[in-house]
């Protein structure tokens, strides 16, 4: 979930569906306060009831709050990390047949991150996940480009629990950096 500056009496969003995808979601703002609105926050996974609107646009509703991952707003690193690789999967169309599987992966990232103090080696593994999910051949193609010391970090990187990690984040930065860089090049993939 993101959120975009409050304009008149809605509240833009955009919410991610393992059924239909990107979804961009109005949900109108109470002009008074009433116990029963629940507005919608950053990375919040919700149920939500929508109406059609124009241009691809959906109203929503109703929201019942299925969990709020509060901890990444706690931190300024977790909630940039975890911005950077929400606005990607928000950017990108998902094939039908990855849906469930990002929605998946947008799940594990959230919930590493809200609890992580090393957002850097989450948000570099999780646009690993969806690049190599969606198909493109990281290990067959980006992997070897690599000089050898930085092999070996993507490898620790992508194979060992975050919390075990002693990979110095302005390797994880660099190495962050070099793959957005081939997504850039070789890719579908809109890094920004």
């Amino acid at each position: 979930m993101s959120k975009a500056p409050l304009k008149e009496a809605f509240q833009p969003s955009v919410a991610y569906s393992a059924e239909h995808g990107t979804l961009r979601v109005l949900q109108r703002i109470p002009r008074k306060p009433t116990p029963t609105h629940i507005g919608l926050d950053l990375f919040d996974h919700v149920a939500l009831m929508l109406d059609a609107g124009s241009a691809g646009t959906w109203f929503v509703k109703e929201v019942r709050l299925l969990h709020r991952h509060s901890g990444i707003g706690q931190n300024y690193r977790r909630l940039q990390h975890a911005s950077a690789f929400t606005a990607i999967i928000a950017r990108n169309p998902v094939p039908e047949e990855s849906r469930d599987a990002v929605a998946g992966l947008i799940a594990t990232a959230l919930g590493a991150f809200a609890t992580t103090d090393r957002p850097d080696i989450v948000g570099f593994k999780s646009l690993y996940c969806f690049a190599r999910d969606e198909g493109y051949p990281l290990k067959q193609q980006w992997f070897p480009t690599l000089p050898r010391d930085d092999r070996s970090a993507v490898a620790t990187l992508l194979n060992q629990p975050v919390n075990e990690q002693t990979v110095a984040p302005a390797l994880v930065t660099h190495l962050h950096h070099h793959m957005e860089d081939y997504l850039r090049a070789h890719t579908d993939i809109f890094v920004d």
